[in-house]
């Protein structure tokens, strides 16, 4: 398999798009017009994948890269795509599509810098640069292009961002209708055969990836593992580090998270993460892990 590409990139808030458009030409890049955006995520095992289309053509790409607040790495693959809508419809069917993001991007160059100024919508005005590298970059060329860009541009250290335009959206509460979604799938693949009670857990990480898990029971009763380990299960296994969103789901009274699950949440999750209880239906009510588990065990607590 090829190696994947590589680049550097930086994002940021841009409070003031014009002035960053002049600061760019001012330093030599060059324009290179409006672009119309829509990427539409899918619900990768591993890295993200989307499926940009342009007014010139589709794109589907393969990428993985860090959230952190500052220029950091993205390795990716580019794979041109004849037909989007066939191709979207076979992703979804096989996948589940995560969230969809749509944006006009003015491109600037700069070297072999790609300035981009972004109107995203539902999230506003932004800038990102992104140092394409060589198959052989050390990338200290890249990150230092980069900063001297971030410089002229004058992109603040309080408005630069970590994570990418789909969390930002799937934070605003665009991810709830499909966690709902992967919830009851997995409660209508629970096993269960003892207690006859279906559970599924679906949980957003902290990059914007979806994870879901179903009650699982054994004949050695104690031995049954409950849809929430399952979901964190799912979570850690794919990278995540952190639940960001949660929905549990039985078709039955207003479902909670048991007690110990309560406590198995709360070792990723903060005390204001959203818990949406569910039914078959959609969420019946919404909690956050304070409410649930009001004296969480805390290990720092515990040794200090």
């Amino acid at each position: 398999m090829d190696a994947p590409r590589r680049n550097v990139e930086l994002k940021a808030r841009d409070g003031d798009p014009e002035a960053t458009l002049a600061a760019a030409l001012r330093h030599g890049a060059a324009d290179q017009g409006i672009l119309r955006q829509k990427d539409t995520y899918f619900a990768a095992r591993e890295g993200r994948l989307k499926l940009r289309e342009e007014d010139d053509g589709a794109t589907l790409i393969a990428y993985a890269r860090a959230d952190e607040a500052t220029a950091r790495t993205s390795a990716y693959h580019l794979v041109a795509v004849p037909d989007p809508t066939a191709l979207a419809i076979a992703l979804d069917a096989a996948l589940g599509t995560v969230v969809v993001v749509e944006k006009f991007r003015r491109l600037l160059l700069w070297e072999d810098v790609r300035i981009h100024l972004d109107a995203v919508e539902g999230l506003g005005t932004w800038v990102e640069l992104e140092a394409v590298a060589p198959a052989d970059s050390d990338l200290s060329d890249e990150h230092r292009k980069v900063a001297e860009l971030r410089a002229v541009l004058d992109m603040k250290d309080e408005d630069v961002v970590a994570t990418g335009y789909a969390a930002m959206l799937l934070a605003q509460g665009a991810a709830t209708d499909r966690m709902v979604s992967l919830a009851r799938t997995a409660m209508d693949r629970a096993y269960a055969p003892y207690s006859n009670f279906h559970v599924g857990v679906a949980l957003r990480d902290e990059t914007g990836a979806l994870h879901f898990g179903a009650n699982v029971e054994n004949g050695a009763f104690p031995q049954g593992a409950c849809a929430e380990a399952a979901a964190i299960g799912a979570l850690v296994t794919a990278g995540g580090h952190r639940i960001e969103e949660a929905v549990v789901m039985a078709d039955t009274e207003l479902i909670v998270p048991c007690g110990g699950c309560r406590q198995r949440l709360s070792e990723f999750a903060s005390a204001d993460t959203p818990i949406h209880l569910a039914g078959p239906e959609g969420v019946r009510k919404t909690v956050t892990l304070a409410d649930l588990l009001p004296y969480a065990f805390d290990l720092e607590e515990a040794q200090s």
